[in-house]
């Protein structure tokens, strides 16, 4: 794995990949490799105009990327629903669903199914994405789900289930993303237990250490916090690595044959901010499994959809 490139993937023909919020940052970056290395790639994204405009760019890196846009809201159950409709109604198989999407540090908005926004889209929408198109991915051998989650798991002190979407204590929008890139974690390693014994899908994650993308800048933008979007300006140009190597991690979990059902991935260098990737580490909170099956049965019961629970 010594300073893996995307230069190795293999071969992806004849595959088809979808990955969620891949108009920016590293879900572009994702899209333009997996796309180079042969694969169909769904982008799945809610605005049309800018998916349109990052597929032109795409294709002026690839010019034979096989691209189609499909328009995902990952905060509207009713809207995942229907495009997992819709996707299954085009294609006969999945090989890759990449659950990259997400939404960090924002002031406190509610999804349209009342879900904290955070938690919403990071994870219960991607739980429900993941369940609505299981059966797809099971149809397909070798097939993955590659969850995205973050170095913020480990900010906060743990999931508080009984009040999930934080309506009754006061909000903290930092507390709130780490606990749902905590969520992503808990979900792709229960994943994991629930699939053990089954051949495909297998369930991995990755992190992208830090790196430079649009995340950064859209809850300094919601709360009109000049000085916070100057922090956040600053730390991506101090410290952070280009989005392109960020997604380097979700990348190789999402092509490479070594890959095992569990395997997390993430940066080698600098406190596994930045760097090629490497076989990372999560904290004590993201393994335990009566927390993660407690999520799991109360991601079920919010979004009404149930899978891998018999």
């Amino acid at each position: 794995m010594s300073h893996w490139t995307p230069a190795r993937i293999p071969d992806l023909s004849h595959k088809i990949a979808m990955v969620t919020g891949a108009n920016s940052g590293l879900g572009y970056h994702t899209a333009t490799e997996l796309a180079r290395h042969g694969a169909h790639v769904v982008l799945a994204c809610r605005a049309r105009e800018k998916t349109e405009a990052a597929m032109r760019q795409i294709r002026l890196a690839v010019p034979d990327a096989s691209l189609e846009f499909m328009r995902l809201d990952l905060a509207d159950l009713d809207a995942i629903a229907g495009f997992a409709t819709d996707f299954k109604s085009r294609h006969p198989q999945l090989d890759i669903l990449h659950n990259n999407a997400g939404v960090m540090a924002l002031p406190l908005v509610r999804t349209r199914q009342g879900f904290e926004m955070q938690i919403g889209t990071n994870h219960l929408g991607h739980f429900a994405l993941t369940g609505h198109l299981l059966a797809a991915l099971q149809a397909t051998p070798g097939s993955r789900v590659v969850t995205t989650s973050s170095m913020a798991h480990t900010w906060t002190r743990g999931m508080d289930l009984d009040d999930l979407n934080w309506e009754r204590k006061r909000y903290r929008k930092w507390d709130a993303y780490g606990k749902s890139k905590l969520a992503n974690l808990l979900f792709a390693y229960e994943l994991r237990r629930r699939l053990d014994n089954a051949k495909y899908p297998i369930s991995v994650a990755a992190h992208p250490g830090y790196a430079a993308t649009n995340l950064q800048s859209a809850g300094p933008e919601m709360a009109k916090s000049t000085l916070a979007g100057v922090f956040m300006r600053v730390g991506n140009t101090l410290l952070a690595q280009p989005a392109e190597m960020g997604a380097f991690p979700q990348l190789y979990a999402a092509t490479m044959p070594d890959v095992h059902n569990g395997d997390f991935y993430g940066p080698g260098g600098l406190a596994g901010m930045r760097g090629y990737p490497v076989q990372a580490r999560s904290n004590r909170a993201s393994h335990d499994p009566d927390v993660a099956n407690r999520l799991w049965a109360l991601s079920e019961k919010l979004t009404g959809v149930r899978y891998l629970s018999d």
